[in-house]
């Protein structure tokens, strides 16, 4: 009942301020944007983790954790916040490169900022076990600088950088239990003139241990797991925005102060109030060119990932109240439905990228699951196909780079491809998958009796539980057409140590997964049961292609390891 009521104030909402109603034409699939003044939510169907957005001129620009994926530090641009548009990435390899040549799964890119300061845009960006970095561009599109180091504390996670209004650059930043020792804690540290080192002694701004419960929708909750600071200044107040209380369960806290070196005081500015929105929080504010204030923040949701969500933002007594106050007790909730920012134009509505023909160029919505090798693949080999080289690795994918995937589009989709398989060695495979801590797959093996077309599920993938094969054809062509299609399924999680937890927040969404093949392109046969899918690690559930040979071949030469031919990708609602 209360998403439905939020649908319709929306809806109403956007009547009473002059919004057209008039009939558009149907928006794309995917799109936050309704074509009638109004948007749903989330604005970004896919896992963008940890967005951080910074407007320049009239476009918004917003990049996002990336984790294990390469390329990393996605860039999308925007005109009025809510249709956005994939431009490229920032970061072409992940530093240390050789590190990072093996999936580091939950370790890699986490929570970055981006701002533009002096002519150019700045990302600094934290890899839990090395530091923080910091990348820069003229244009936002790229090329972007090699990443440099700025601070190599170990564990330090989630920086963003503020320029005082006497030109001093400051870096505040949280910190990862699991390296530092400790987290629950707000750190700053000088920045030098270029921005590009942290001098001086860290400066603690905030310690949630040691502030006071605050108010959430399901009682009082102690300040816990508070990171992802963002440090902003409005009439001479310093204001920190940095979530709490855990990922499904947390919260958007504020606190602010009259000295950016403290003394904090903080409140719960966002929940998830009567809504079924679990842990709305950690975002940026932004300000439009009309004077509007408006936050991003992410929900987890699972295999899904952590979707965007845009919402409208208010000032009242010195503190901003984000989402829907429907009672006016300072704390929002998150709007479903909402009228769109006011801009000079319109944009037609968009959606992420999705379906790939190959064309000459590899779509920006592919990332590899680690550093990639330059022959790791070709669109030149075979004009109007992507070629995937075999690559030797682990059988269980979990320990595999070579993983070309996107992220999911939206609950209910359908991915078609067609393989050509030309395999050399025995123990070769190619197919479709859909990946996450467990993954199955659907595709053509390579066996001492010839080629076989398999289903294969590997479930606790993570804990290195062995795979399960079911097999189609015991003799299958070397080109099959693969399909896998998804609908949303939920399913009851194990109640945390967390007593603020409601039972919306005790649920998980997954994808339901039916594959299937066929031989003509038009008839598809379904092979095993549906599969559920499983997030990875901090990260929703990905699909993807692959090619791989059994570990321990040698690297790819033309008479000793095969590839597969990516005929299409075909993305549909």
């Amino acid at each position: 009942m209360p998403l439905v009521k939020s649908l319709l104030l929306g809806a109403l909402l956007a009547c009473a301020t002059g919004a057209p109603v008039l009939a558009q034409p149907e928006p794309p699939p995917f799109a936050a944007d309704q074509g009638d003044g109004t948007y749903r939510n989330p604005v970004l169907a896919g896992d963008y983790s940890d967005p951080d957005v910074v407007r320049v001129g009239e476009a918004y620009y917003l990049t996002a954790s990336s984790f294990t994926n390469v390329p990393g530090l996605p860039i999308l641009k925007s005109t009025d916040l809510v249709n956005w548009t994939l431009i490229g990435h920032a970061l072409p390899r992940i530093t240390p490169v050789a590190h990072h040549a093996t999936p580091r799964r939950g370790g890699g890119v986490w929570a970055p900022a981006i701002r533009h300061h002096d002519g150019r845009f700045m990302i600094y960006y934290p890899d839990p076990d090395f530091g923080i970095f910091r990348v820069t561009a003229s244009d936002p599109a790229g090329p972007w600088s090699a990443p440099v180091l700025v601070d190599d504390s170990k564990g330090a996670i989630d920086p963003a950088p503020f320029w005082d209004d006497d030109g001093q650059g400051w870096l505040v930043h949280a910190w990862a239990g699991s390296r530092a020792g400790f987290s629950n804690v707000i750190t700053a540290r000088r920045l030098n003139a270029a921005g590009d080192r942290t001098v001086g002694e860290p400066v603690t701004l905030i310690d949630g241990a040691k502030l006071p419960e605050v108010a959430t929708t399901f009682g009082p909750s102690p300040w816990f797991t508070t990171e992802g600071p963002k440090l902003y200044k409005r009439d001479g107040w310093y204001y920190i925005f940095a979530p709490a209380g855990s990922v499904k369960g947390g919260w958007q806290g504020v606190f602010r102060a009259r000295d950016l070196l403290g003394p904090y005081e903080g409140r719960n500015v966002l929940d998830q109030g009567k809504t079924q929105i679990n842990g709305p929080h950690q975002g940026a504010w932004v300000t439009t060119p009309k004077g509007e204030d408006w936050f991003l923040h992410f929900q987890d949701t699972d295999s899904y990932g952590r979707r965007v969500w845009l919402e409208p933002m208010a000032w009242k007594g010195g503190w901003p109240v984000i989402g829907q106050d429907l009672d006016g007790d300072g704390r929002g909730e998150p709007v479903l439905r909402w009228r769109k920012p006011r801009v000079d134009g319109a944009q037609a509505p968009v959606a992420a990228p999705t379906s790939d023909t190959f064309d000459g160029a590899l779509s920006l919505a592919w990332q590899w699951n680690a550093n990639p090798s330059d022959d790791w693949a070709s669109l030149t080999a075979k004009p109007g196909a992507l070629r995937l080289k075999s690559i030797s690795s682990p059988e269980n994918l979990w320990e595999a780079g070579a993983l070309l995937t996107q992220k999911l589009p939206g609950p209910t989709f359908s991915a078609t491809t067609r393989i050509d398989f030309a395999p050399k060695t025995v123990g070769e495979r190619a197919g479709l998958v859909m990946f996450g801590a467990d993954y199955a797959w659907i595709g053509l093996e390579k066996t001492a009796d010839g080629v076989r077309l398999v289903r294969v599920d590997r479930v606790g993938a993570d804990a290195f539980q062995p795979e399960r094969v079911t097999i189609g054809l015991t003799s299958a062509p070397a080109s099959v057409h693969l399909k896998l299609s998804a609908s949303p399924v939920t399913v009851a999680d194990p109640p945390p140590n967390f007593p603020h937890y409601a039972p919306s927040m005790l649920r998980s969404t997954h994808a339901r997964v039916v594959f299937s093949y066929s031989l003509d392109g038009v008839s598809y046969t379904p092979l095993g049961e549906p599969f559920v899918s499983k997030p990875g690690r901090w990260v929703g559930a990905q699909m993807g292609v692959f090619s791989q040979a059994a570990a321990g071949r040698p690297a790819f030469t033309a008479t000793r390891i095969g590839w597969t031919d990516i005929d299409s990708f075909d993305v549909t609602p």
